[in-house]
């Protein structure tokens, strides 16, 4: 294919991670010095800024502050929950996001975000190939729920699992403190897949983590769960459990108390209350002393305790989004191949945007123990090396020194 020159656009979408800025930074980084790229702009809160025509012109940036995007979580372009409409239902996004691409030259656009995120960048890529201009879609994965299909995992997972397993490793030294016993029920992040809330086995495999683990792949009964519960409480004076945020029973209906609550841009309802609801059943079956605890925010945003290993894979992820939309492919979202037969290997894989978007990838049912109530070595084998690696931070008065960005405005 021939040589393509002119703009890109970089966006963010969908929740945060503590490493989505170094796949940001991957793409700004390689852009600003890839000559096939004329200028790098980056969407002020995802799709919605290409719509609104409020761009930012990255080249305008500071390059030491751009480099601390590597170690600032969240999304530093800031981020949305926009669901485009199918374009044969009404194109009148699309026809924007056009009209923004010819005003600037833009011919590459970089999507950064989960599988919501992979749609809009399916259906942009789709429409301009449809119309006749010549862009080159990339998507970069994002999402602490692992759950993007084709990929061995995602971009921001690592991360949070390792600020989850520390946080039950440290919840757990806490919880056996008093000699008069304690119940603890911790809710994890994880609508339908259990990929967040299966790392609390990690802290398990070291000796202080959950006695229970419940994913959303396997029906929740309550029955059930409150005699596992009671069963350990009795046996050790102690029972510590990890729950998805999500987790179910047979017939689909949440667990969780929030169910209603409110949903998202997606349709997707916002959870929420869960360890506050089993908390008080345990405590009414048991009479225990329960405390129910929701990680909520900080599982993502957690970057004091990012993994090395994370931080790399996503700046890895965004520079070949880059490369390989200026060596001429489109329509793909850069994935993860991996081998752990002798030590750790990751190579970049190309994944059509078709496939990824809006399909979910689920713990294998193998690697949740017969009971649906633990894990198996098989996660434990897949997760460990992905935690590997401390993040060096830049710091002020002992305190973080995140990114500083100016945002100025495209013209």
């Amino acid at each position: 294919m021939s040589e393509l020159k002119g703009a890109c656009i970089v966006g963010q979408s969908g929740g945060p991670t503590s490493v989505i800025n170094s796949s940001l930074y991957g793409v700004i980084n390689t852009a600003l010095h890839n000559p096939s790229i004329t200028k790098v702009y980056g969407a002020a809160n995802g799709i919605k800024g290409v719509l609104g025509d409020k761009l930012y012109d990255m080249g305008e940036e500071d390059p030491a502050e751009l480099a601390k995007l590597t170690s600032t979580p969240s999304s530093a372009l800031g981020s949305c929950r926009y669901k485009m409409k199918d374009p044969d239902v009404d194109d009148t996004d699309y026809k924007k996001i056009l009209e923004i691409f010819k005003k600037y030259d833009v011919r590459y656009f970089f999507y950064n975000g989960g599988n919501d995120s992979m749609d809009t960048c399916n259906k942009i890529s789709k429409y301009m190939q449809k119309v006749g201009y010549e862009c080159r879609v990339m998507g970069v994965p994002k999402t602490i729920d692992n759950d993007l299909f084709g990929t061995d995992h995602c971009p921001g997972f690592a991360s949070a699992a390792k600020y989850i397993a520390t946080s039950c490793m440290e919840v757990f030294l806490d919880a056996h403190v008093y000699d008069t016993g304690e119940i603890c029920v911790i809710e994890i992040m994880g609508r339908n897949a259990g990929w967040l809330t299966a790392a609390s086995a990690l802290a398990s495999a070291k000796g202080y983590g959950p006695d229970l683990i419940y994913l959303p792949e396997v029906a929740f009964n309550m029955d059930k769960f409150l005699d596992d519960v009671d069963k350990i409480y009795k046996k050790t004076g102690y029972c510590m459990i990890a729950v998805s945020e999500g987790i179910c029973y047979e017939d689909g209906t949440l667990v969780s108390e929030a169910q209603a609550s409110a949903s998202d841009g997606f349709g997707h309802a916002q959870l929420g209350g869960l360890a506050s609801r089993l908390a008080d059943a345990v405590k009414e079956k048991t009479g225990a002393k329960v405390r129910g605890i929701e990680l909520s925010l900080l599982q993502r945003c957690g970057a004091h305790l990012a993994s090395k290993t994370d931080i790399d894979e996503s700046y890895a992820s965004g520079e070949a989004a880059v490369n390989n939309a200026v060596a001429g492919i489109t329509d793909k979202m850069v994935g993860f191949k991996c081998d752990r037969t002798n030590g750790y290997k990751c190579e970049i894989q190309l994944l059509d945007l078709s496939d990824v978007a809006n399909t979910e990838k689920k713990v294998p049912r193998e690697w949740i123990n017969e009971e649906g109530n633990g894990i198996n070595q098989q996660f434990i084998d897949y997760a460990l090396p992905l935690i590997q690696g401390e993040p060096d931070f830049s710091r002020e008065d002992s305190l973080p020194r995140f990114a500083k960005l100016k945002k100025v405005l495209a013209k």
